[in-house]
């Protein structure tokens, strides 16, 4: 089956630079699951089908090496003023955790998040979801669950169980720490050892393997030099969240007496395999004491650095200067890390921020986010067939639509893919030659069926966290409203019961 796209923007591949190209007025050919052709002049009489998307961008599937694999990823701890209250209590790390969820729970929450990944245009991708509402991490099983849902989605993902040796806590005073279980983390290795063995090149290819540990701050060193020898031996990559904040810096410093990356480097972490999420609190940083040393030239010998704008943000941070780094030779992925997972935001936030931080408007430029959405979680891969459409690639696409009533008029099309649209602007999506997105719906999915169970499982998990809580508060005390809630009975004279209830002068009228 040979499919022809045609859109007043297509983003090409020019092997020679090692770079996308625009064509305007282009056509993307795929047959069956590859990439024919990318150009102009095709004849539309060779193809089985034809589409014209019209005004609209085409390009390579966005890649998340952060993705969304729960319901609540950074909506409930990135505005809270005392995160303690969303941690676990250390009466309850002892007494026992329980799993909110049972196993098909959990299966049809991470299905509903990877559905997410694809409605925002993202193909391939690399999970994170918070072990708050677990017993301790993922499972085996769990995730064998989740590379079945994937495969049903038609989403390339690189997946392994979650795994850590500890939990941090707080204790009945308010204090911070860690609740140590180290034979729980090598319990978790071995399971995740397990599924990159059985599970590497499951279902066509579209799952590969990978070791995905917890932050670094709840690994031992032990375990830390146990998944360096695993991923040399399986030859897989492993993600683990670091250099994420000042109070990461101090703990591993009073701890083991030395830095994030110095951990990697004794533990053997460091290389070509690691991928490291946020990357931001390095020398030099306006938050750290100490200066400079050589950071970035270690960031650069890694496989890449996973950068997440807008979640860091929200929490009121932010990578100070994408072009240093750049220009040091880190290689910049990029990962969504929140609900919703919209890749687009994620990148216009990013360039915002840049140009905040430097001071400089030409800070952070659009392109170059958007390399790093597609070309730079490739190289951080180590694929060099994704992130591109050129003949022979996966045949990875997406169709975003300019001609929506919000964009407006239409300068060069990646600007106005960053400031103009949203994930909601995502149209269609083809993985491996599978069309998964058409028109905006995900086939043989009933959404209000879907939306309804999210919801009351995250009403139930929000509930959880009462449960947890060191100082034992409720749910209205952990999670107040933004506003305060109206009275529910009558307000006065002229209240729903009082004499002027449902007449004209009552409200405001609008329209």
């Amino acid at each position: 089956m040979k499919t022809l796209i045609t859109a007043s923007h297509v983003i090409g591949y020019d092997p020679a630079a090692d770079d996308h190209v625009l064509i305007r007025d282009g056509q993307v050919v795929y047959e069956d699951s590859r990439i024919a052709y990318v150009g102009r002049g095709y004849d539309p009489a060779a193809c089985d089908v034809v589409v014209d998307a019209g005004l609209a961008l085409v390009g390579p599937g966005f890649v998340d090496l952060d993705a969304l694999a729960d319901i609540d990823h950074a909506l409930l701890d990135t505005w809270h003023a005392d995160d303690r209250g969303l941690t676990w209590s250390q009466e309850y790390a002892l007494q026992g955790p329980v799993a909110v969820f049972d196993a098909e729970d959990r299966a049809f929450i991470r299905e509903y998040a990877l559905a997410q990944l694809i409605r925002n245009g993202i193909t391939t991708a690399m999970p994170i979801a918070a072990e708050t509402h677990s017993d301790w991490a993922e499972t085996y099983d769990d995730l064998a669950r989740v590379a079945d849902g994937a495969a049903r989605l038609g989403l390339r993902m690189y997946l392994g169980p979650s795994y850590r040796a500890g939990a941090p806590v707080v204790t009945r005073d308010g204090a911070r720490t860690v609740h140590w279980e180290p034979g729980r983390g090598d319990a978790g290795l071995a399971d995740a050892v397990r599924f990159v063995r059985d599970f590497d090149g499951a279902h066509e290819g579209l799952i590969r393997g990978a070791l995905l540990p917890c932050r670094i701050e709840t690994l031992t060193p032990e375990l830390m030099r146990a998944t360096a020898r695993a991923a040399e031996e399986l030859d897989c990559l492993v993600r683990l969240h670091c250099l994420q904040g000042t109070g990461e810096l101090r703990r591993l410093a009073d701890r083991h007496g030395t830095t994030p990356l110095g951990l990697l480097r004794e533990t053997g972490l460091l290389g070509p395999r690691l991928l490291i999420p946020h990357a931001i609190y390095i020398g030099g940083h306006s938050e750290v004491a100490a200066p400079y040393a050589g950071e970035l030239d270690a960031l650069a010998s890694v496989a890449g650095i996973v950068h997440c704008p807008l979640t860091m943000v929200r929490y009121g941070a932010a990578l100070e200067d994408f072009d240093r780094y750049r220009a040091a030779g880190v290689t910049i992925a990029m990962g969504t890390d929140s609900f919703p997972p919209d890749m687009i935001r994620n990148m216009d936030y990013g360039t915002n921020l840049s140009r905040l931080t430097t001071r400089r408007p030409d800070a952070g430029a659009a392109a170059d986010y958007y390399r790093a959405a597609t070309l730079g979680g490739a190289r951080a891969l180590g694929r060099d067939d994704l992130g591109r459409l050129a003949p022979g690639a996966p045949a990875d696409l997406v169709v975003v639509r300019l001609d929506g009533p919000r964009t407006g008029p239409v300068d060069d099309p990646i600007r106005t893919l960053l400031m103009n649209t949203t994930g909601a602007d995502v149209d269609t999506v083809v993985i491996n030659g599978r069309t998964v997105l058409r028109g905006g719906t995900l086939p043989g999915i009933d959404d209000t069926t879907w939306r309804t169970r999210a919801q009351a499982l995250f009403d139930r998990m929000k509930a959880a966290y009462a449960t947890r809580d060191h100082r034992r508060r409720t749910t209205g005390e952990l999670f107040p409203d933004a506003l305060p809630s109206a009275p529910t009975g009558p307000t006065g004279p002229s209240g729903p019961t009082g004499p002027s209830a449902g007449s004209a002068g009552s409200v405001p009228s609008f329209g």
